[in-house]
């Protein structure tokens, strides 16, 4: 009898556990409507709850997939308070993608993201997160019959364990970003950034960017359209099911004379807790081509 108590009690401990893990994405509502349909409603409805569309594209050039990205009042308010390489958390990301026939729209979990972009500085924002929640949710339940179930890892992370995230020991963290360029000024990096962009570059095009009022922080969310692009290795690890085409885009973010991305190795690990050392050996040279692309708009 003593041993089923502690069977028993082992398994809702277990259980208990692994419910407060965090996991990237939600899955918001599945839709038989056509993709315009389903784009239109949700931006009107996200718009509602204040988000503010900042832009959107097909990833990985995948007729299968949509994505849009949104900012909003809670997110910069959050951004402005601590600063520095928070300013990657300026933006979150809504997908649109069809399974089996049917469109499942997803979110990256704000909490998720949050936690691992903030870090021990999250409790100082927990409050703008807690808006970005709950207008995340009114969003999905206005268009469509709201699932909100957390996906992208099996058994999520621990949250001390997302506030320092490594894919394994001696990988990067947040903080090991890919300095890609340093300037005199902010103005005169934002500048080189705008010119190459109007200009045109190779296996680039942007789909948003945000300024942080008051602060010296402007984040691009680009799309890799290159060979060695998304449509190179989003197939690679997106092998699960729901997919995870929040993940995109990559972004880089101008903080104050540098110009900086998030290592590869920390932010595709971070959007694919659970990728195999198997299927990253198939993308190894994937962050270092990500660094080289976007190294572009800086020269």
């Amino acid at each position: 009898m003593k041993n089923l108590l502690f069977i028993v009690l082992f398994i809702a401990f277990s259980a208990v556990g692994e419910a407060a893990n965090l996991k990237p994405y939600i899955l918001g509502y599945e839709s038989s409507a056509s993709l315009s349909e389903i784009r239109t409603t949700l931006k009107t409805n996200l718009k509602s709850e204040g988000f503010k569309v900042l832009g959107e594209y097909q990833p990985a050039k995948d007729g299968s997939r949509w994505l849009i990205v949104v900012g909003s009042a809670d997110l910069t308010s959050a951004v402005q308070k601590v600063g520095g390489l928070t300013g990657f958390a300026a933006s979150l990301r809504v997908a649109i993608t069809k399974e089996s026939g049917v469109w499942k729209v997803s979110y990256t979990n704000p909490t998720y993201w949050g936690n691992a972009y903030f870090r021990d500085d999250f409790p100082k924002v927990e409050s703008n997160y807690n808006k970005v929640v709950a207008k995340f949710a009114a969003a999905m339940k206005k268009s469509g019959t709201y699932i909100g179930t957390p996906f992208g890892s099996k058994k999520g992370v621990e949250l001390d364990d997302l506030r320092d995230y490594q894919y394994m020991m001696g990988m990067p963290d947040f903080d090991d970003v890919e300095e890609l360029e340093d300037f005199d000024s902010f103005s005169e990096a934002v500048a080189k950034i705008e010119v190459n962009l109007k200009k045109g570059v190779t296996g680039i095009k942007l789909v948003y960017s945000i300024k942080i009022p008051g602060k010296n922080l402007k984040l691009y969310g680009i799309a890799l359209t290159g060979a060695d692009g998304e449509s190179e290795f989003l197939p690679k690890i997106d092998l699960g099911s729901p997919k995870h085409t929040a993940f995109l885009p990559y972004e880089i973010l101008v903080n104050d004379d540098e110009v900086v991305m998030l290592h590869g190795r920390f932010r595709i690990a971070v959007a694919f807790p659970d990728l195999t050392m198997g299927t990253f050996s198939k993308i190894m040279s994937t962050p270092g081509a990500i660094e080289d692309t976007l190294e572009k708009l800086t020269e």
